[in-house]
């Protein structure tokens, strides 16, 4: 798995790296060993934005989510991304 993390005008803290980490751990898990994410996280306001593109073979998944805690929009954007698989 090929993990990429980008922040925008927000702090890169490692307890960000490590639940973004944890995380894709799940895709890794439902597309196998070869796949590519890229997570982007950023701010807006009060928002707080995550947004996920999975490269797994052939297929393309996009998720976007905002919250008022980062660490919540995680969550949300692989509900979205498991629920494109179905």
């Amino acid at each position: 798995m090929n993990i990429q993390i980008t922040f925008r005008h927000m702090e890169h803290t490692p307890a960000l790296d490590g639940q973004i980490k944890e995380k894709s751990q799940k895709l890794q898990k439902w597309f196998g060993d070869n796949v590519q994410v890229h997570w982007t996280c950023w701010v807006e306001g009060v928002d707080q934005w995550s947004e996920v593109k999975v490269h797994a073979g052939h297929k393309e998944y996009f998720a976007k989510a905002s919250a008022d805690v980062l660490y919540k929009t995680f969550d949300m954007v692989v509900h979205k991304i498991h629920n494109q698989m179905e």
